[in-house]
């Protein structure tokens, strides 16, 4: 079996044209936030191993990235049968599954996917299932202590998005504690500095704002859901400059949420025969094609921003330049990973970038200066790296 991982993700780019528009290229959710910029969605496919992208979907920045799903498996599913068909494989033989997250699940997306005759392995927030998250840890049993270490895991069925699916409910120890620390120190403490600021203005007692509009600013800055949960407020007083705000996080409803949530993800798929650890394994490859994002959003491996096109054509073709550069990158990675390297991509092509070509000047003994051409000394990774890709056949000779 193989599987591949999909994933959704934006860039910016630069347009000039007469009305300020391209059809592959809109307003959107620009962090930037700049005027002279729009958004153009990109759509990534990548295998499981190696995460090499098979196939791409440019799209407008300001569409939803659950809409680009079906286009994605069309692709896939049109690319994946031209492959097999020319290996010979017999119509059928052949089994994909494609690893998405939470971000792409709708009923019409899965029904689409089921007449496609791919498979699935997915993902349904943890807050969606409080069935299954309230149940006590004594029912989720170690998966594969070598592979996955303190993950457990409990296997069960339950309708999801209109149909009843099989349901895998993961608990990791690591990312529990990742959670915990981060909703303390991040979360909480921000929401925290927030509403000691307001306090202390409404303290001042010149305030004009009527309680409304504080409890409005109050539920601004509580806008995260697990906030909202633990931290209790009180605002007194019946005018805007009696206005006073208190307020405290309620540690039985913090550890309620931590044994509610925390560490806790909900797997879905449609491998009824596959073992969980394989489903826990096949989920986890979502990493590769986020993997892959970072290298393409690093300007110092694919650097696909900024992009200074400013018609959908040029756009399209950056697009594809960029996608083939980390193709290429992928597969030199992964095969110096089965030579028995495994650097990291910046580092496989800073290592490669160092190897370079001299030229010696011999004094003249009475004719012509005698040059030679000569690779530069090379360090151990480097000298690796020239024999795995032999570059030898492009160095020069003495």
């Amino acid at each position: 079996c193989s599987s591949v991982a999909l994933d959704m993700t934006n860039f910016a780019t630069f347009i000039s044209t007469a009305n300020g528009k391209a059809p592959i290229a809109r307003r959107g959710k620009a962090k930037q936030k700049r005027a002279d910029l729009r958004i153009v969605g990109l759509g990534l496919v990548v295998t499981r191993d190696g995460g090499i992208p098979l196939t791409w979907h440019a799209y407008p920045g300001d569409k939803p990235d659950v809409t680009q799903f079906p286009a994605m498996i069309d692709q896939l599913r049109g690319r994946y049968q031209a492959v097999t068909a020319a290996a010979g494989v017999p119509a059928g033989a052949a089994d994909m599954t494609v690893v998405f997250d939470a971000g792409q699940n709708s009923e019409d997306n899965f029904a689409h996917l089921a007449g496609s005759g791919l498979r699935y392995v997915g993902s349904v927030p943890a807050s969606d299932c409080p069935d299954l998250t309230a149940l006590p840890a004594t029912v989720r049993g170690i998966v594969d202590q070598d592979r996955f270490g303190g993950l457990t895991a409990y296997d069960t069925r339950r309708v999801v998005y209109g149909t009843e699916r099989r349901a895998i409910l993961t608990h990791s120890p690591e990312l529990h504690e990742s959670q915990a620390r981060g909703f303390d120190g991040t979360t909480l403490a921000k929401a925290g500095k927030k509403l000691d600021e307001l306090a202390a203005t409404l303290a001042r007692g010149k305030t004009r704002r009527s309680r409304a509009k504080v409890e409005a600013e109050i539920g601004k800055i509580l806008h995260d859901t697990w906030a909202r949960r633990v931290i209790t407020w009180q605002l007194a007083g019946d005018t805007p400059k009696d206005h006073r705000l208190t307020w405290r996080v309620d540690p039985s409803a913090r550890a309620a949420l931590e044994e509610e949530i925390f560490g806790k993800h909900v797997l879905i798929t449609d491998h009824d025969d596959w073992p969980a650890a394989e489903v826990i394994a096949g989920y986890r490859s979502q990493s590769e094609a986020e993997f892959s994002f970072r290298q393409l959003k690093d300007p110092r491996v694919v650097s696909f921003s900024p992009m200074f096109h400013w018609t959908e054509h040029n756009i399209r073709v950056h697009t594809f330049t960029c996608v083939l550069a980390l193709q290429t990158a992928h597969l030199m990675r992964l095969k110096a990973r089965r030579a028995g390297l495994h650097p990291s991509v910046r580092e496989l092509l800073s290592q490669l970038a160092g190897i370079g070509e001299t030229v010696l000047i011999y004094p003249s003994t009475g004719g012509r200066p005698k040059a030679r051409r000569m690779t530069t000394q090379l360090t151990g990774s480097q000298q690796q790296l020239y024999d795995i890709f032999e570059l030898s056949k492009h160095a020069p000779r003495s």
